[in-house]
């Protein structure tokens, strides 16, 4: 098991939190994503791959919107979580475990529309797995269908590289929970450690680690355009709405 198995299998029982309201939040990311496949030319007809689907965030707002939704992730500790939730709102959607650098061994078919959001592409490390990423999931989508992911303003933040984030404070029905991340930089990559603390009727602190690579848009534009993609554009959060840049490519 990698780094980035054991994180997310660990995380995934805890990353509901990381929002104020998950629930919402998966309302609110299907509207926005919904938004940009339509003015794609896609509806709900579409059929949907969530490529690191997580817990489920996109993949079950999706679904309730009726787009037919495939979810898989590397993690199967996120992969149950994602299962449980999906139950509980009475979602159909096929779940399988599969590497996003490797999703021919797993899916034959191709889709209309593939996504990978929340920063799960910085996840590679080199510029070569990143690559190999890219193609992966470029050979899964259909000829005239479209990539959607979302990663973290790396552009900004390789200026500065900050050591930390801004913290989140959620008040709760028995006090607040706060969450908040450290980055320690090596180069173009960092060591991000998660911190989730309830403070509640006891404190309880809860830590995550892992490794992300700062990738800057000029390379996924690049990487897009040389694996199958004809197309590709940015839309960043004072149009989206959406908390990070998100890349859309055209097949």
């Amino acid at each position: 098991m990698n780094i980035i198995q054991t994180f997310y299998n660990n995380l995934a029982f805890h990353y509901h939190k990381l929002f104020l309201d998950w629930e919402s939040s998966t309302k609110g990311q299907a509207a926005i994503l919904n938004k940009i496949f339509r003015d794609n030319g896609f509806d709900d007809t579409s059929g949907i791959l969530d490529c690191a689907c997580g817990i489920g965030t996109q993949a079950i707002g999706l679904a309730e919107l009726g787009y037919k939704v495939t979810a898989s992730d590397f993690s199967q500790g996120a992969l149950a979580e994602a299962r449980e939730r999906a139950e509980k709102r009475d979602v159909n959607i096929r779940f399988e475990q599969a590497d996003f650098c490797a999703l021919s061994e797993t899916f034959s078919e191709q889709f209309d529309i593939v996504i990978a959001m929340d920063n799960a592409l910085p996840h590679m490390l080199t510029e070569g797995d990143l690559e190999n990423a890219i193609r992966s999931i470029t050979e899964r989508i259909s000829s005239g269908g479209i990539f959607v992911a979302s990663i973290r303003d790396y552009d900004a933040l390789l200026v500065d590289k900050p050591a930390y984030s801004s913290p989140y404070i959620h008040k709760t029905d028995k006090g607040q929970r706060v969450s908040f991340q450290t980055w320690e930089w090596n180069g173009e990559c960092y060591k991000l450690i998660q911190y989730i603390i309830d403070d509640e009727d006891s404190t309880q602190v809860a830590r995550f680690e892992c490794k992300y690579r700062a990738t800057r848009r000029e390379e996924i534009t690049n990487m897009l355009l040389s694996n199958g993609c004809s197309q590709v554009k940015w839309l960043f959060p004072e149009k989206t709405d959406f908390y990070q840049p998100i890349v859309v490519g055209r097949k």
